[in-house]
């Protein structure tokens, strides 16, 4: 099994476990279900070019990155440093987070949060609803395409807006009509090998009246420059800003 199929298979057994313990209907009560949902979408329009910063402790091809990060201060400094919105890893076995990330997060900010996670089931959605989640990413590697669509219908249904990624050109293809984003993850998920030149690849065939985010490694200004000539609306930091905490230098130098 690479890393994907083990991910995935964990994350079958987390949602039987879920189902056992929740309904869908328990979730309608939580305390920001009920909350207005913020735009990642538009946050990103009105930045020119949306970072999306991501808060993540550990990665399978990172390995640990920010093991002691305070939720709460990673958030604030996110906005304060011009973040268009916060991507919050939740799984726990192979990146350390948990749906109580997000929880913190949307006490210490009013920007979009994503939920970022191996989302295979509607269940799932109704979590991030609850626990204030304003969008939520959806794989295109782990999803068959009437997944994909019937879990984006149920996100939008619930307010929810859906950032989509691909890795593939044949993954291009089964892209939800309705999605809010389109994600190229410059990583392969299989290999764990990350080439930032995919997104440059990709663009070649992706929906042009989609925003196109580019996500995994993307560590420098030159970086932002390249991809936004090329027709991307934002990209998706987390480990180089972890690491380095350079977020507001790559910010400041965003052309308009």
């Amino acid at each position: 099994m690479n890393v994907l199929d083990e991910i995935i298979a964990n994350k079958l057994e987390e949602v039987a476990l879920l189902k056992q313990s929740q309904s869908i209907d328990s979730f309608r009560s939580g305390e920001n279900f009920g909350r207005e949902t913020i735009s990642l979408k538009q946050s990103i329009l009105d930045k020119g070019f949306g970072i999306i910063a991501e808060i993540k402790r550990k990665s399978p091809s990172g390995g640990d990155i920010k093991t002691d990060v305070n939720i709460t201060d990673q958030a604030k400094f996110y906005k304060q440093n011009g973040a268009a919105g916060i991507s919050i890893l939740t799984d726990y076995n192979y990146f350390g987070g948990s749906l109580k990330d997000i929880i913190e997060a949307r006490k210490a900010v009013n920007i979009p949060l994503l939920r970022k996670e191996f989302i295979i089931d509607e269940i799932q959605l109704y979590e991030a609803k609850a626990a204030g989640a304003d969008a939520v990413l959806l794989i295109g590697a782990v999803l068959q395409p009437e997944e994909a669509t019937y879990l984006t219908n149920v996100a939008r249904n619930l307010g929810l807006e859906v950032l989509y990624e691909v890795h593939t050109a044949a993954e291009v293809g089964f892209i939800p009509a309705e999605v809010d984003l389109i994600a190229v993850n410059n990583r392969d998920l299989k290999a764990q090998q990350t080439s930032l030149q995919h997104s440059f690849d990709l663009v070649k065939i992706l929906p042009k009246n989609v925003q196109l985010i580019s996500a995994s490694g993307i560590k420098t200004s030159e970086d932002i420059d390249r991809l936004q000539a090329a027709g991307f609306s934002g990209a998706l930091i987390g480990e180089s800003i972890l690491r380095e905490g350079h977020l507001a230098e790559l910010t400041k130098n965003i052309k308009p």
